[in-house]
């Protein structure tokens, strides 16, 4: 596995001669990376410094749907849009991969927030360190509401574009689904580094099963819309309560002062349980998109 493509063609620029020459997991690295950083810091940064809220909040929805549009393989240049489509993965399932792959992104949620509830538990959760800062204390509550899920569409959105398809999919053709996904995590993990939330051994593995989670979920559905509805509905969570408090706050103090109580132990026990339900629906999601594959076939070769 040398890490690059076939030799471009004579007429190619010298960028595009350079661009191949360079190992696929870098290019991917980097591709995708710039893919989220896009809109997903770049833009949706400069929108809230420039446009006053909450006239901010359609000025991104607009942004948003252009993303979508471009990346998906739409627009100038024609040249480019077969790769963008390819890059950006399915966008129509069949009903039976929705189900399994709509079970699976629930139970991602799941996963995480059990995991995020029991390490807070073992021990104290650093809620000054998890505050945002945002201070809403006279803004409506529906634009507050607005905002959450706003900023979660931005994250759900662009990250997943731009890790689990943009990065994942190079890798996962060259090296294979494992190899792949275990690429993305970890280049994830790394990215959300500079969040003074990810402190910590215990939330840096969370935030890489995660984020291998979703990478499953994309390469198993052949879609990043399950992936984006899950991370989506997973940070307006994490934005409502966890680094914000505009859902409640979490107030349970650690096992070692407590002693275990059923609180600690329902949570202990959802944990592994959503985890195996997880597996059993990605697995379910795999079988599904696989027999609407070899039908899809059979239709076209009985027409052939």
């Amino acid at each position: 596995m040398s890490g690059t493509n076939h030799e471009p063609p004579p007429s190619a620029s010298w960028i595009d001669r350079f661009w191949v020459r360079i190992p696929i997991v870098v290019r991917a690295i980097v591709m995708g990376f710039l893919v989220f950083a896009i809109v997903g810091s770049v833009a949706w940064t400069a929108t809230l410094i420039l446009v006053p809220a909450p006239w901010s909040i359609g000025v991104m929805g607009v942004v948003l749907w252009a993303y979508w549009r471009y990346f998906s393989g739409s627009w100038w240049p024609e040249a480019t849009a077969g790769s963008r489509r390819v890059r950006f993965r399915a966008t129509k399932l069949p009903k039976s991969v929705w189900k399994w792959s709509l079970t699976a992104a629930l139970l991602a949620i799941v996963v995480l927030q059990s995991s995020l509830i029991v390490t807070f538990r073992i021990i104290e959760f650093p809620a000054e360190a998890w505050a945002l800062g945002y201070d809403f204390g006279d803004v409506a509550t529906w634009q507050v509401w607005l905002f959450i899920l706003t900023a979660a569409l931005v994250a759900g959105i662009t990250e997943e574009v731009g890790f689990r398809g943009y990065m994942q999919v190079p890798l996962e053709g060259r090296y294979g689904p494992a190899v792949g996904i275990t690429i993305v995590s970890i280049v994830f993990v790394v990215a959300h580094l500079n969040q003074a939330w990810a402190g910590g051994g215990g939330i840096l593995i969370i935030l890489f099963a995660i984020a291998a989670l979703w990478g499953v979920l994309a390469h198993v559905s052949g879609s990043l819309i399950p992936g984006v509805i899950s991370h989506t509905a997973a940070d307006v969570v994490n934005f409502s309560y966890w680094w914000t408090d505009v859902a409640g706050a979490f107030d349970k103090r650690p096992i070692g002062e407590t002693g275990v109580d059923a609180h600690f132990v329902l949570w202990i026990a959802v944990l592994p349980a959503s985890i195996a339900l997880f597996a059993l629906a990605a697995r379910k999601t795999l079988t599904a998109r696989q027999e609407a594959d070899d039908s899809q076939d059979q239709s076209v070769a009985s027409l052939g």
